[in-house]
Protein backbone atom coordinates (compact mmCIF):
# COMPACT_ATOMS: atom_id res chain seq x y z
CA UNK A 1 0.00 0.00 0.00
CA UNK A 2 1.42 3.84 -0.76
CA UNK A 3 -0.12 6.52 1.64
CA UNK A 4 0.44 9.80 1.46
CA UNK A 5 -1.01 13.14 3.46
CA UNK A 6 -0.83 16.16 1.27
CA UNK A 7 -1.50 19.32 3.75
CA UNK A 8 -2.08 22.84 2.58
CA UNK A 9 -0.72 25.05 5.90
CA UNK A 10 -2.31 28.02 4.91
CA UNK A 11 -5.87 26.86 4.99
CA UNK A 12 -4.53 24.07 7.26
CA UNK A 13 -6.06 20.85 5.17
CA UNK A 14 -5.61 17.73 4.59
CA UNK A 15 -6.11 15.64 1.80
CA UNK A 16 -5.06 12.09 1.16
CA UNK A 17 -3.39 9.95 -1.83
CA UNK A 18 -4.22 5.73 -1.19
CA UNK A 19 -2.08 3.67 -3.95
CA UNK A 20 -2.45 -0.43 -4.20
CA UNK A 21 0.90 -1.09 -5.21
CA UNK A 22 0.23 -4.24 -6.98
CA UNK A 23 -2.95 -3.05 -9.45
CA UNK A 24 -0.78 0.31 -9.60
CA UNK A 25 -4.90 1.86 -8.56
CA UNK A 26 -5.49 5.38 -6.46
CA UNK A 27 -7.89 7.37 -4.79
CA UNK A 28 -7.54 10.95 -3.72
CA UNK A 29 -9.45 11.65 -0.75
CA UNK A 30 -10.59 15.61 -0.48
CA UNK A 31 -8.38 16.48 -2.98
CA UNK A 32 -7.63 20.74 -3.23
CA UNK A 33 -8.45 22.70 -6.47
CA UNK A 34 -4.86 22.65 -7.59
CA UNK A 35 -4.29 19.32 -8.31
CA UNK A 36 -0.37 19.56 -9.66
CA UNK A 37 0.30 17.44 -6.32
CA UNK A 38 -1.47 14.40 -6.95
CA UNK A 39 -1.05 14.29 -10.71
CA UNK A 40 3.10 14.71 -9.60
CA UNK A 41 2.80 11.83 -7.00
CA UNK A 42 0.94 9.62 -8.71
CA UNK A 43 3.32 9.83 -11.84
CA UNK A 44 6.33 9.43 -9.65
CA UNK A 45 4.98 6.32 -7.92
CA UNK A 46 3.42 4.82 -11.25
CA UNK A 47 -0.13 4.83 -9.85
CA UNK A 48 -3.23 6.20 -11.73
CA UNK A 49 -5.35 7.84 -9.99
CA UNK A 50 -9.05 5.78 -10.57
CA UNK A 51 -11.37 7.00 -8.22
CA UNK A 52 -11.85 10.43 -6.25
CA UNK A 53 -13.79 10.80 -3.24
CA UNK A 54 -14.61 13.55 -0.19
CA UNK A 55 -15.41 12.89 2.97
CA UNK A 56 -18.23 16.03 2.85
CA UNK A 57 -19.28 19.12 0.79
CA UNK A 58 -16.75 21.40 2.55
CA UNK A 59 -17.14 24.85 3.66
CA UNK A 60 -13.50 26.05 3.88
CA UNK A 61 -11.70 25.11 0.20
CA UNK A 62 -13.52 24.99 -3.14
CA UNK A 63 -13.08 21.26 -3.83
CA UNK A 64 -10.59 19.88 -6.54
CA UNK A 65 -12.55 16.73 -7.16
CA UNK A 66 -13.99 18.03 -10.98
CA UNK A 67 -10.65 19.18 -11.70
CA UNK A 68 -8.70 16.02 -11.04
CA UNK A 69 -11.56 14.06 -12.46
CA UNK A 70 -11.04 16.26 -15.94
CA UNK A 71 -7.34 15.08 -16.05
CA UNK A 72 -7.80 11.35 -14.94
CA UNK A 73 -11.20 10.47 -16.23
CA UNK A 74 -11.39 8.75 -12.25
CA UNK A 75 -14.71 8.00 -11.11
CA UNK A 76 -16.25 10.49 -8.83
CA UNK A 77 -17.73 8.66 -5.34
CA UNK A 78 -19.97 11.21 -2.60
CA UNK A 79 -22.44 10.80 -0.09
CA UNK A 80 -26.04 10.59 -1.22
CA UNK A 81 -26.53 10.92 2.94
CA UNK A 82 -28.30 13.80 4.73
CA UNK A 83 -31.29 14.14 2.38
CA UNK A 84 -32.21 16.27 -0.54
CA UNK A 85 -30.57 19.41 0.42
CA UNK A 86 -27.60 17.67 1.02
CA UNK A 87 -27.17 16.27 -2.63
CA UNK A 88 -24.48 17.21 -4.64
CA UNK A 89 -25.71 18.19 -8.01
CA UNK A 90 -23.02 17.24 -10.28
CA UNK A 91 -22.65 13.21 -11.55
CA UNK A 92 -21.11 10.84 -9.65
CA UNK A 93 -21.52 7.60 -7.58
CA UNK A 94 -23.37 7.59 -4.94
CA UNK A 95 -22.05 6.47 -0.97
CA UNK A 96 -24.21 4.95 1.65
CA UNK A 97 -23.30 4.67 5.06
CA UNK A 98 -22.26 0.73 4.83
CA UNK A 99 -20.90 0.96 1.17
CA UNK A 100 -17.90 -0.63 0.08
CA UNK A 101 -15.53 -0.23 -3.23
CA UNK A 102 -12.33 -0.81 -3.82
CA UNK A 103 -8.99 0.18 -4.98
CA UNK A 104 -7.01 -2.64 -5.77
CA UNK A 105 -6.62 -4.82 -3.23
CA UNK A 106 -7.27 -1.67 -0.53
CA UNK A 107 -11.02 -1.60 0.51
CA UNK A 108 -12.96 1.19 1.77
CA UNK A 109 -16.06 0.80 4.09
CA UNK A 110 -18.13 4.05 4.55
CA UNK A 111 -19.68 5.32 7.87
CA UNK A 112 -22.39 8.13 7.73
CA UNK A 113 -20.81 10.18 10.31
CA UNK A 114 -23.16 13.52 10.34
CA UNK A 115 -22.52 16.21 12.95
CA UNK A 116 -20.37 18.81 11.27
CA UNK A 117 -22.93 18.35 8.33
CA UNK A 118 -25.94 15.82 7.66
CA UNK A 119 -23.71 14.49 4.68
CA UNK A 120 -20.55 13.94 6.13
CA UNK A 121 -19.38 10.36 5.48
CA UNK A 122 -16.17 8.85 6.77
CA UNK A 123 -13.88 6.11 5.14
CA UNK A 124 -12.64 3.05 6.81
CA UNK A 125 -9.46 1.40 4.95
CA UNK A 126 -8.82 -2.41 5.40
CA UNK A 127 -5.32 -3.24 3.33
CA UNK A 128 -6.97 -6.83 2.47
CA UNK A 129 -3.63 -8.12 0.82
CA UNK A 130 -2.13 -7.81 4.71
CA UNK A 131 -5.07 -8.60 7.04
CA UNK A 132 -8.95 -8.67 6.99
CA UNK A 133 -8.66 -6.00 9.91
CA UNK A 134 -9.16 -1.84 9.08
CA UNK A 135 -5.82 0.50 9.65
CA UNK A 136 -6.89 3.68 9.20
CA UNK A 137 -9.89 5.98 9.53
CA UNK A 138 -10.05 9.40 7.26
CA UNK A 139 -12.61 11.55 9.65
CA UNK A 140 -13.04 14.70 7.32
CA UNK A 141 -14.44 17.31 9.90
CA UNK A 142 -15.86 14.45 11.75
CA UNK A 143 -13.18 13.58 14.29
CA UNK A 144 -9.96 16.09 14.59
CA UNK A 145 -6.65 15.58 16.79
CA UNK A 146 -7.77 16.52 19.92
CA UNK A 147 -11.30 17.92 18.98
CA UNK A 148 -14.26 17.01 16.60
CA UNK A 149 -16.11 19.27 13.96
CA UNK A 150 -18.46 22.43 14.86
CA UNK A 151 -21.87 21.87 14.11
CA UNK A 152 -22.55 25.90 13.80
CA UNK A 153 -21.19 26.17 10.46
CA UNK A 154 -24.42 25.82 8.62
CA UNK A 155 -26.25 28.51 10.39
CA UNK A 156 -23.60 31.03 11.02
CA UNK A 157 -21.73 30.86 7.93
CA UNK A 158 -24.43 29.66 5.28
CA UNK A 159 -26.87 31.23 7.48
CA UNK A 160 -29.42 27.78 7.14
CA UNK A 161 -31.23 28.48 10.71
CA UNK A 162 -31.97 25.93 13.28
CA UNK A 163 -28.87 23.39 11.91
CA UNK A 164 -26.78 23.77 15.28
CA UNK A 165 -28.50 22.00 17.67
CA UNK A 166 -29.67 19.38 15.58
CA UNK A 167 -25.81 19.01 14.30
CA UNK A 168 -24.46 18.78 17.57
CA UNK A 169 -27.02 15.98 18.41
CA UNK A 170 -25.92 14.15 15.75
CA UNK A 171 -22.39 14.76 16.51
CA UNK A 172 -23.04 13.24 20.22
CA UNK A 173 -24.71 9.78 18.28
CA UNK A 174 -21.78 9.89 15.40
CA UNK A 175 -19.28 9.62 17.91
CA UNK A 176 -21.27 6.03 19.30
CA UNK A 177 -19.56 4.85 15.68
CA UNK A 178 -15.31 6.02 16.54
CA UNK A 179 -16.19 4.93 19.81
CA UNK A 180 -16.82 0.85 18.33
CA UNK A 181 -13.76 1.28 16.39
CA UNK A 182 -10.74 -0.82 17.36
CA UNK A 183 -7.99 1.11 19.48
CA UNK A 184 -5.39 0.93 17.47
CA UNK A 185 -7.03 2.14 13.66
CA UNK A 186 -5.23 5.42 12.84
CA UNK A 187 -6.84 8.66 12.66
CA UNK A 188 -6.54 10.69 9.72
CA UNK A 189 -8.39 13.36 9.57
CA UNK A 190 -9.51 16.94 7.36
CA UNK A 191 -7.75 19.92 9.11
CA UNK A 192 -4.82 20.70 11.63
CA UNK A 193 -4.59 23.40 14.19
CA UNK A 194 -5.31 26.95 12.46
CA UNK A 195 -8.45 25.26 10.59
CA UNK A 196 -12.05 27.66 11.58
CA UNK A 197 -13.70 23.90 11.34
CA UNK A 198 -13.34 23.31 15.05
CA UNK A 199 -11.93 25.13 18.05
CA UNK A 200 -8.51 23.59 19.65
CA UNK A 201 -7.72 20.91 16.69
CA UNK A 202 -4.15 19.48 17.30
CA UNK A 203 -1.03 20.33 15.32
CA UNK A 204 -0.10 16.48 15.09
CA UNK A 205 -1.18 15.19 11.92
CA UNK A 206 -2.73 11.86 12.64
CA UNK A 207 -3.57 10.13 16.13
CA UNK A 208 -5.83 6.61 17.18
CA UNK A 209 -9.05 6.10 17.99
CA UNK A 210 -7.25 4.87 21.11
CA UNK A 211 -5.73 7.82 22.02
CA UNK A 212 -8.66 10.27 21.33
CA UNK A 213 -10.85 8.12 23.30
CA UNK A 214 -8.47 8.98 25.95
CA UNK A 215 -7.77 12.66 25.52
CA UNK A 216 -10.52 14.15 23.07
CA UNK A 217 -12.54 16.33 25.24
CA UNK A 218 -15.65 15.26 23.09
CA UNK A 219 -15.10 11.34 24.42
CA UNK A 220 -15.04 12.49 28.16
CA UNK A 221 -18.77 13.87 28.14
CA UNK A 222 -21.72 11.20 28.45
CA UNK A 223 -24.32 13.78 29.16
CA UNK A 224 -26.10 14.86 25.73
CA UNK A 225 -27.00 18.15 26.82
CA UNK A 226 -23.75 19.32 28.27
CA UNK A 227 -21.88 17.69 25.36
CA UNK A 228 -23.83 20.13 23.06
CA UNK A 229 -23.56 23.19 25.38
CA UNK A 230 -19.62 22.39 25.44
CA UNK A 231 -18.84 22.01 21.92
CA UNK A 232 -21.04 24.82 20.78
CA UNK A 233 -19.33 27.04 23.29
CA UNK A 234 -16.47 29.16 22.44
CA UNK A 235 -16.40 28.79 18.40
CA UNK A 236 -14.38 31.01 16.40
CA UNK A 237 -15.81 33.10 14.02
CA UNK A 238 -16.22 31.29 10.42
CA UNK A 239 -15.17 33.54 7.85
CA UNK A 240 -17.40 34.76 5.21
CA UNK A 241 -16.62 33.01 2.27
CA UNK A 242 -17.42 29.63 3.75
CA UNK A 243 -20.93 30.46 2.10
CA UNK A 244 -19.93 30.68 -1.01
CA UNK A 245 -17.74 27.34 -0.51
CA UNK A 246 -20.37 25.58 0.19
CA UNK A 247 -22.38 26.73 -2.75
CA UNK A 248 -19.86 26.11 -5.20
CA UNK A 249 -19.20 22.61 -3.60
CA UNK A 250 -22.41 21.44 -3.93
CA UNK A 251 -23.26 22.30 -7.60
CA UNK A 252 -20.00 21.84 -8.79
CA UNK A 253 -16.39 24.47 -8.82
CA UNK A 254 -15.73 25.42 -12.54
CA UNK A 255 -12.96 23.42 -13.67
CA UNK A 256 -9.83 25.61 -14.85
CA UNK A 257 -7.81 23.64 -16.93
CA UNK A 258 -4.51 24.62 -15.08
CA UNK A 259 -3.74 27.46 -13.10
CA UNK A 260 -4.27 30.56 -14.01
CA UNK A 261 -1.86 33.04 -15.19
CA UNK A 262 -2.48 36.77 -13.83
CA UNK A 263 -0.76 39.32 -16.20
CA UNK A 264 2.05 41.56 -14.98
CA UNK A 265 0.44 44.71 -15.32
CA UNK A 266 2.78 47.51 -16.75
CA UNK A 267 2.22 51.54 -14.70
CA UNK A 268 -0.05 52.66 -17.28
CA UNK A 269 -2.48 49.74 -16.89
CA UNK A 270 -1.90 49.83 -12.89
CA UNK A 271 -3.10 53.48 -13.11
CA UNK A 272 -5.85 52.75 -15.02
CA UNK A 273 -7.09 50.13 -12.63
CA UNK A 274 -6.58 52.76 -9.90
CA UNK A 275 -8.64 55.19 -11.92
CA UNK A 276 -11.05 52.78 -12.47
CA UNK A 277 -11.29 52.00 -8.40
CA UNK A 278 -10.80 48.17 -8.95
CA UNK A 279 -9.98 46.29 -5.32
CA UNK A 280 -5.91 46.07 -4.71
CA UNK A 281 -4.76 43.67 -2.41
CA UNK A 282 -1.04 45.15 -1.44
CA UNK A 283 0.87 41.36 -0.11
CA UNK A 284 3.92 43.12 1.00
CA UNK A 285 4.45 42.84 4.74
CA UNK A 286 2.45 45.13 7.40
CA UNK A 287 5.19 47.58 8.04
CA UNK A 288 6.15 48.18 4.22
CA UNK A 289 2.35 48.50 3.81
CA UNK A 290 2.10 50.76 6.93
CA UNK A 291 5.36 52.94 5.40
CA UNK A 292 3.93 53.63 2.49
CA UNK A 293 1.04 52.01 -0.03
CA UNK A 294 -1.19 53.29 -2.97
CA UNK A 295 -4.60 54.59 -1.60
CA UNK A 296 -7.35 52.75 -0.63
CA UNK A 297 -5.46 50.01 -1.26
CA UNK A 298 -5.67 46.64 1.00
CA UNK A 299 -3.38 44.73 2.76
CA UNK A 300 -3.31 41.09 3.14
CA UNK A 301 0.11 39.90 3.71
CA UNK A 302 1.60 37.24 2.09
CA UNK A 303 1.48 34.65 4.33
CA UNK A 304 0.19 31.73 6.04
CA UNK A 305 -3.15 33.43 6.47
CA UNK A 306 -3.39 35.34 2.64
CA UNK A 307 -6.21 32.87 1.56
CA UNK A 308 -8.15 32.75 4.74
CA UNK A 309 -8.11 36.57 5.22
CA UNK A 310 -8.59 37.03 1.11
CA UNK A 311 -11.81 35.00 1.35
CA UNK A 312 -12.82 37.56 4.18
CA UNK A 313 -12.54 40.66 2.52
CA UNK A 314 -12.62 40.06 -1.29
CA UNK A 315 -16.19 40.10 -3.32
CA UNK A 316 -16.66 36.70 -5.50
CA UNK A 317 -18.35 38.79 -8.00
CA UNK A 318 -15.59 41.54 -8.87
CA UNK A 319 -11.82 41.64 -10.22
CA UNK A 320 -9.14 42.61 -8.21
CA UNK A 321 -5.27 43.52 -8.30
CA UNK A 322 -2.16 41.95 -6.01
CA UNK A 323 0.87 44.31 -5.54
CA UNK A 324 3.23 41.22 -5.19
CA UNK A 325 6.68 40.09 -6.29
CA UNK A 326 6.72 38.56 -9.51
CA UNK A 327 8.59 35.11 -7.48
CA UNK A 328 5.45 35.16 -5.25
CA UNK A 329 2.77 35.16 -8.31
CA UNK A 330 2.21 31.50 -8.75
CA UNK A 331 1.87 30.91 -5.04
CA UNK A 332 -0.21 33.68 -4.50
CA UNK A 333 -2.93 32.37 -7.48
CA UNK A 334 -2.80 28.93 -6.04
CA UNK A 335 -3.78 30.00 -2.74
CA UNK A 336 -6.90 32.18 -3.94
CA UNK A 337 -8.02 29.46 -6.54
CA UNK A 338 -8.09 27.05 -3.48
CA UNK A 339 -11.15 29.36 -2.34
CA UNK A 340 -12.49 30.32 -5.56
CA UNK A 341 -11.15 33.69 -6.13
CA UNK A 342 -10.53 33.42 -9.64
CA UNK A 343 -11.25 37.15 -10.62
CA UNK A 344 -7.12 37.95 -10.31
CA UNK A 345 -7.06 40.88 -13.44
CA UNK A 346 -3.63 41.63 -13.06
CA UNK A 347 -0.93 42.38 -10.31
CA UNK A 348 2.04 45.48 -10.05
CA UNK A 349 5.52 44.13 -8.77
CA UNK A 350 6.91 47.30 -8.39
CA UNK A 351 5.23 49.97 -6.29
CA UNK A 352 8.11 52.01 -6.22
CA UNK A 353 8.51 52.56 -9.41
CA UNK A 354 4.50 53.62 -9.12
CA UNK A 355 5.54 56.10 -6.81
CA UNK A 356 8.61 57.65 -8.50
CA UNK A 357 6.30 58.16 -11.17
CA UNK A 358 4.92 60.95 -9.18
CA UNK A 359 1.93 59.03 -7.63
CA UNK A 360 1.72 59.93 -3.12
CA UNK A 361 1.21 57.48 -1.24
CA UNK A 362 -0.55 57.20 1.96
CA UNK A 363 0.76 55.87 5.24
CA UNK A 364 -0.77 54.33 8.23
CA UNK A 365 -0.69 56.02 11.38
CA UNK A 366 1.28 54.66 14.52
CA UNK A 367 1.15 55.27 18.17
CA UNK A 368 3.12 53.26 20.92
CA UNK A 369 1.38 51.95 24.31
CA UNK A 370 2.80 54.17 26.35
CA UNK A 371 1.43 57.31 24.05
CA UNK A 372 -1.94 55.14 23.94
CA UNK A 373 -1.65 54.82 27.66
CA UNK A 374 -1.53 58.84 28.54
CA UNK A 375 -4.47 59.44 26.17
CA UNK A 376 -6.80 56.33 27.45
CA UNK A 377 -9.23 58.87 29.46
CA UNK A 378 -9.11 62.02 26.71
CA UNK A 379 -13.08 62.14 24.73
CA UNK A 380 -11.34 62.23 21.15
CA UNK A 381 -9.56 59.09 21.22
CA UNK A 382 -11.94 55.39 20.13
CA UNK A 383 -10.28 51.72 21.26
CA UNK A 384 -10.84 49.43 18.69
CA UNK A 385 -9.95 45.89 19.38
CA UNK A 386 -10.33 43.59 16.13
CA UNK A 387 -9.65 40.40 17.40
CA UNK A 388 -12.18 37.54 17.91
CA UNK A 389 -14.71 37.95 20.35
CA UNK A 390 -13.16 34.81 22.72
CA UNK A 391 -10.12 36.48 22.58
CA UNK A 392 -11.46 40.21 23.22
CA UNK A 393 -13.78 38.40 26.45
CA UNK A 394 -10.46 36.84 27.77
CA UNK A 395 -9.08 40.31 28.06
CA UNK A 396 -9.14 44.12 26.27
CA UNK A 397 -8.27 47.78 26.65
CA UNK A 398 -9.84 49.66 29.02
CA UNK A 399 -13.11 50.99 27.27
CA UNK A 400 -12.16 49.42 24.06
CA UNK A 401 -15.03 48.17 21.76
CA UNK A 402 -14.84 44.77 19.68
CA UNK A 403 -15.58 44.18 15.87
CA UNK A 404 -13.75 41.38 14.31
CA UNK A 405 -11.80 42.55 10.91
CA UNK A 406 -14.26 40.41 9.08
CA UNK A 407 -17.38 42.29 10.58
CA UNK A 408 -16.22 45.62 9.26
CA UNK A 409 -17.89 46.54 6.40
CA UNK A 410 -20.62 45.52 8.54
CA UNK A 411 -20.35 47.66 11.12
CA UNK A 412 -18.89 51.13 9.49
CA UNK A 413 -21.49 53.14 11.07
CA UNK A 414 -20.45 52.46 15.05
CA UNK A 415 -17.04 53.44 14.19
CA UNK A 416 -16.68 57.21 14.95
CA UNK A 417 -15.23 59.79 12.71
CA UNK A 418 -14.88 62.71 15.19
CA UNK A 419 -12.10 60.55 17.08
CA UNK A 420 -8.92 59.28 17.14
CA UNK A 421 -9.52 55.46 16.38
CA UNK A 422 -6.81 53.28 17.64
CA UNK A 423 -7.21 49.70 15.85
CA UNK A 424 -5.12 46.45 17.44
CA UNK A 425 -5.28 42.83 17.27
CA UNK A 426 -2.78 40.48 18.96
CA UNK A 427 0.13 42.01 17.43
CA UNK A 428 -0.45 43.55 14.28
CA UNK A 429 -1.62 41.21 11.20
CA UNK A 430 -4.93 41.68 11.37
CA UNK A 431 -4.99 45.35 12.47
CA UNK A 432 -3.17 46.75 9.38
CA UNK A 433 -5.81 44.36 7.62
CA UNK A 434 -8.37 46.90 9.71
CA UNK A 435 -6.39 50.18 9.07
CA UNK A 436 -6.57 49.21 5.61
CA UNK A 437 -9.96 48.59 5.21
CA UNK A 438 -11.15 51.44 7.10
CA UNK A 439 -8.55 53.75 5.14
CA UNK A 440 -10.29 52.61 1.90
CA UNK A 441 -13.29 53.44 3.10
CA UNK A 442 -12.33 56.86 3.78
CA UNK A 443 -11.75 57.26 7.55
CA UNK A 444 -8.88 59.18 8.15
CA UNK A 445 -8.28 59.31 11.43
CA UNK A 446 -7.41 55.51 11.72
CA UNK A 447 -4.23 54.98 14.07
CA UNK A 448 -2.32 51.74 14.50
CA UNK A 449 -1.11 50.25 18.01
CA UNK A 450 2.22 49.02 17.40
CA UNK A 451 3.13 45.91 18.68
CA UNK A 452 -1.09 45.03 19.49
CA UNK A 453 -2.46 43.78 22.18
CA UNK A 454 0.80 41.48 23.22
CA UNK A 455 2.94 44.38 23.28
CA UNK A 456 0.75 46.12 25.71
CA UNK A 457 -0.10 42.99 27.97
CA UNK A 458 3.77 42.55 28.31
CA UNK A 459 4.48 46.16 29.09
CA UNK A 460 2.13 45.36 32.62
CA UNK A 461 -0.50 48.12 31.23
CA UNK A 462 -4.40 47.91 32.62
CA UNK A 463 -6.32 44.87 30.87
CA UNK A 464 -10.11 44.73 31.73
CA UNK A 465 -11.79 41.31 31.67
CA UNK A 466 -15.55 42.05 31.89
CA UNK A 467 -17.94 41.64 29.39
CA UNK A 468 -17.84 45.08 26.95
CA UNK A 469 -19.99 46.15 23.35
CA UNK A 470 -19.37 43.18 20.83
CA UNK A 471 -20.18 43.65 17.61
CA UNK A 472 -20.97 40.31 15.31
Amino acid sequence: MFFQNIYEKGLAQASYLIGCQKTGEAIVIDPRRDIDVYLEIAEREKLKITKITETHIHADFLSGTRELAAVTNAEILLSDEGGKDWEYQFSHTGLKDGSVFKVGNLKFEVLHTPGHTPEHISFLLTDTAASNKPIMIFTGDFVFVGDIGRPDLLEKAAGIEGTRIVGAKQMFQSLNKFKALPDYVQVWPGHGAGSACGKALGAVPSSTVGYEKLVNWAFQIDDEEKFVDTLLDGQPEPPKYFAMMKKLNKVGPAILGGIPRPARYTLAQFDNAVKENITIIDTRNKLSFAGGHVPGSINIQDNSAFSTWAGWILDYEKPFVLVAHDHRIEELTKQLIRIGLDNIAGYLSDIDGWANAGHELETVNQITCSDLQNRLNENNIQVLDVRGYAEFNAGHLQNAINIHVGYLFDNLDTIPKDKDVVVHCVSGDRSSIAASLLLSKGFKNVINLTGGYSNWANNGFKIEREENLVVA
